[in-house]
């Protein structure tokens, strides 16, 4: 029983001079940056990005190693230059299985950025301010309420006469009819005379009324 209440009684010493060596900035940082991070994650991409939940453990990850490596390299008076340069090798890291989209890529470049703003920015509330600099514009243009968005997609069209510069109104009503989609122009990516079918790329703006994109079920 002795031994019990002296190894408890060590492990809260541990911890307590752990609390201790950390102090009160990293906690607060800790919690900025939980902040900003849940904001851009949580209420910022997902419902603008149709729920999608597939970078999700990378954004997360990525934002908190940047964050503690450059708030405990900070603590040995790290530059900010080595800061950026710690920031870019982070940043350049791409994974070998598939490329991430340019749009997720930007996510994610903003998840890091984040990390090191609130890691190595001076003052209390700096970091809360340049942060919310940053989010603000991030909800505003990924928003549909202030850009619609244009989406395109690649359709295999079976009927080859049509995609002859003169039947080009024809072939855009078509696909119109076919798809549902309020598609405002066309592009023509190959054709395949021996299958008689063309690849065509339409283009179209999102609407707003749709939450989810077509052929994608909700969750």
């Amino acid at each position: 029983m002795m031994l019990l209440q002296i190894d408890s009684h060590s492990h809260l010493s541990f911890l307590a001079s752990l609390v201790n060596k950390l102090g009160e900035k990293y906690f607060v940082r800790l919690l900025i940056d939980a902040i900003v991070t849940t904001i851009l994650v949580y209420g910022i991409y997902l419902p603008n990005n149709h729920r999608n939940r597939e970078y999700l453990f990378t954004f997360l990850m990525f934002n908190l190693v940047i964050f503690h490596v450059a708030f405990l390299l900070n603590g040995v008076t790290l530059s900010m230059g080595a800061a950026f340069g710690l920031f870019a090798v982070f940043g350049l890291l791409r994974y070998r299985t598939e490329d991430i989209p340019m749009k997720d890529m930007t996510y994610l470049f903003l998840s890091i950025a984040l990390g090191l703003i609130v890691a190595v920015t001076r003052g209390n509330w700096e970091p809360a301010v340049v942060c919310a600099v940053i989010l603000l514009p991030t909800f505003l243009l990924d928003n549909r309420w202030l850009i619609t968005k244009e989406l395109h997609q690649d359709v295999r069209y079976e009927n080859i006469e049509m995609v002859k510069p003169e039947n080009h109104p024809k072939l855009l009503d078509d696909l119109r009819n076919r798809t549902g989609l309020n598609i405002h122009f066309i592009s023509i990516k190959n054709i395949d005379f021996v299958r008689d079918t063309a690849t065509v790329r339409v283009f179209y703006y999102e609407q707003k009324e749709a939450a989810e994109r077509p052929g994608e079920k909700k969750p």
